[in-house]
């Protein structure tokens, strides 16, 4: 199976399956000389891992990561840096009712029909368990860019069903179990997944990732352009099924004179483009929203078939998030800085700039 790759400069592959016994990734490119240790990398994947609200799967992992190579005294080498988080939580017999159906909504027909065999226990490579790592290796790219760009990347739930949250205070975002942003949609978002959890359903997501401080350069022209690959890695992130940069498909019903971002002395007067010109960074923030489907994994019966073709009836059991797109802000915040750093590490090589 190939395609475990993101970054050319900046190049991350991860392995590992949702029930295996551990999940892992390898980081090629990075810089020497950056101070890192597991206990800077376990903020984010705390942010990330199941089990820490009443909103998300109850599987229950630490996620406590091992930095295996790459980093001697504290700093890194320059070599591949080497990541692993042991799973020890997987409930397997869960999946034993459905491991000759088809789940709808799931890869299971896919992966069967290419590969002739799948692993059905919590979906295997398909399972969203696998972003553990790429949050892993953003968590060392934005601390990178940090460092020595000032760039700041930060995303928040913008909306969840009908319910919208405004961009109002970005301290309370990591202040409640939703990643919101707007204190005065707390009680409907809490009464709105409570209700679904009890129904056994499930709701899509609206995530919305902003870059600050990115500097001017970054990305190539025509098929290597910085939004076309923000779209590629967000568009691998399981449950994501469309992705805006900037005004989005807002521009449709847009006048020319109303969508362009017209510049002055003093800078751009909006940022319809999301930062991004001519497959290039302009300076300005880079803005992205994610759409999430709903969680496919639900108790209410759905029509499906098996592996000899016989029409069933699927309910899934497990435990399983009534909103996925809650626990992918870190996952998207990780996926931005993996391609920033890497388009960062390209200007830098190509252009001779020294930052």
């Amino acid at each position: 199976m190939p395609g475990n790759s993101i970054g050319q400069l900046f190049r991350v592959t991860t392995f590992g399956e949702s029930h295996g016994l551990a999940l892992g990734c390898i980081i090629d490119g990075f810089p020497p000389g950056m101070a890192l240790s597991e206990k800077d990398l376990q903020i984010d994947l705390d942010r990330r891992r199941p089990g820490t609200s009443s909103y998300t799967s109850s599987r229950y992992e630490q996620d406590q990561v091992k930095i295996l190579s790459g980093v001697f005294n504290g700093i890194t080498t320059g070599t591949s840096i080497g990541l692993l988080v042991q799973n020890e939580n997987q409930r397997s017999l869960d999946y034993s009712d459905i491991k000759d159906v088809f789940r709808p909504g799931h890869a299971d027909y896919t992966y069967q029909k290419k590969y002739g065999i799948r692993d059905y226990r919590g979906g295997g490579r398909a399972s969203a368990r696998e972003t553990v790592m790429r949050v892993a290796a953003g968590t060392i790219a934005k601390k990178y860019l940090r460092q020595q760009l000032g760039v700041i990347i930060r995303a928040y739930l913008s909306q969840l069903g009908n319910i919208f949250c405004e961009l109002k205070d970005w301290d309370l975002v990591e202040q409640n179990p939703f990643f919101c942003p707007d204190i005065t949609k707390l009680d409907a978002l809490d009464s709105l997944l409570s209700s679904l959890k009890k129904e056994g359903n499930s709701i899509g997501a609206k995530i919305t990732v902003i870059a600050e401080y990115v500097p001017v350069g970054l990305g190539e022209p025509v098929f290597n352009r910085l939004d076309a690959d923000i779209a590629h890695a967000m568009m691998s992130i399981n449950a994501v099924k469309g992705i805006e940069i900037g005004a989005g498909f807002k521009v449709v019903t847009l006048k020319g004179n109303e969508n362009r971002d017209e510049i002055t002395n003093n800078g751009f007067i909006k940022n319809n483009a999301g930062g991004i010109l001519g497959g290039i960074s302009s300076g300005q923030q880079i803005i992205t929203h994610l759409a999430f489907k709903p969680t496919s994994s639900i108790k209410i019966p759905g029509k499906s078939v098996n592996n000899d073709g016989d029409e069933i009836e699927v309910i899934t059991e497990g435990r399983h998030d009534p909103c996925v797109g809650i626990r992918a802000i870190p996952i998207v915040e990780a996926m931005m800085a993996i391609v920033l750093m890497d388009h960062f590490l390209r200007y830098r090589a190509q252009c001779n700039i020294k930052f």
